[in-house]
């Protein structure tokens, strides 16, 4: 066999270059745009040459990003309709079988799913079916709210939480029950214990938090304020039946697992993780405002709390535009004590528990 019948024919890009060239000699003052053209054909046939030779390998690259964008529930525009909140809301459960009363105002919500105290039991038979159908100022009044009874024994035990007159001998412990940590980052201590206290029969709470809470709310009604208590102490159980129910609730809304459990821990706290399971938090709301939302804190009862609350050793826990460092929305009505000394720089510093941390208990 002859060697020059072993030679190949030319290629596409000697064709080209030939017709370039032939352009080229019969108008010379054309050849730029004759080399333009060629640089721009070759560009394109080498693009399509390298997606030819590599066909499998593009084909296996695009079914992956198929099957994580379509698996991806950020990706469906029911996710992003979805009417996902961290405000206060109640659950379904709780829209059709609890009512606001005067004496028992149920609400449940994010972080904060009420039991608001009651001295006694709701009847049945007269609970209110409408907001608007409420008692007169006068019987809420009358009443004294939800702690009225117990308030008038805290004359002599007031001096218990009184701010230290020099603040210059002020200094704070780690290991103080008042400061202590919890959030998600820092979980309950393993084994943690604290004496138990009765607010009333069906609500109780770390008991050395008791006289200061009852002094704050007897304050308050004689400014004309009357506060009531929400959702102190919750065991693990209860917190995790908040957990699971907030999370079920986004899973039926359409969202992954993953993406249910991220927007449930920034509304919920993670059980394990939740100041109300220490019994140093409370809700607190008012008898005119009953939902547990930002709402609150534009009203009279969270505008009094905001300013006076550290008085008794009180912070509003989750501050707006803490929230990055909270790790938690902004919520007016969650209140958590730290003692009055802590609680008095902590509102003139504009700090919220862990900016405190990092300034003065971390080494």
């Amino acid at each position: 066999m002859r060697a020059n019948s072993l030679q190949m024919g030319p290629t596409f890009r000697d064709k080209l270059m030939e017709q370039v060239r032939s352009f080229n000699r019969k108008h010379k003052k054309l050849k730029f745009f004759g080399m333009f053209y060629a640089m721009v054909v070759l560009l394109f046939y080498n693009i399509g040459l390298h997606f030819c030779h590599n066909v499998k390998r593009y084909t296996c690259l695009a079914s992956i990003l198929f099957f994580f964008i379509a698996s991806s529930s950020f990706t469906y525009p029911d996710a992003i309709s979805l009417n996902v909140s961290f405000i206060s809301d109640f659950d379904k459960e709780a829209e059709q079988k609890e009512y606001y009363t005067l004496d028992s105002l149920e609400a449940v919500s994010s972080e904060s799913e009420a039991e608001l105290a009651s001295n006694t039991p709701v009847d049945k038979d007269k609970i209110i079916e409408e907001e608007d159908n409420g008692l007169s100022e006068d019987q809420e009044l009358a009443q004294g709210f939800v702690l009225a009874n117990q308030i008038d024994d805290l004359d002599d035990s007031e001096d218990d939480f009184k701010e230290t007159e020099d603040s210059s001998e002020v200094s704070f412990d780690k290991t103080d029950w008042k400061l202590i940590l919890v959030n998600k980052q820092h979980p309950i201590p393993e084994g943690y214990e604290f004496p138990f206290g009765d607010i009333n029969e069906s609500m109780h709470c770390d008991k050395r938090v008791i006289s200061p809470l009852m002094a704050m709310i007897k304050d308050a009604a004689n400014t004309g304020i009357n506060l009531a208590i929400c959702s102190p102490f919750r065991d693990n159980d209860r917190q995790e039946g908040l957990f699971s129910r907030k999370i079920n609730n986004y899973l039926e809304a359409g969202l992954s697992y993953k993406d249910a459990y991220n927007v449930t821990s920034q509304a919920v706290t993670v059980p394990g993780a939740s100041e109300h399971q220490i019994g140093l938090a409370f809700d607190i709301v008012c008898g005119t405002y009953y939902s547990l939302d930002e709402g609150f804190g534009d009203t009279a009862a969270g505008k009094w709390l905001a300013d006076n609350s550290y008085k008794y050793g009180f912070i509003v826990r989750y501050l707006k535009g803490k929230e990055n460092i909270t790790g938690i929305e902004y919520e007016p009505w969650h209140f958590r004590y730290v003692g009055v000394d802590a609680a008095t720089i902590m509102h003139e510093q504009d700090l919220c528990l862990e900016e405190f941390w990092d300034m003065y208990l971390y080494d």
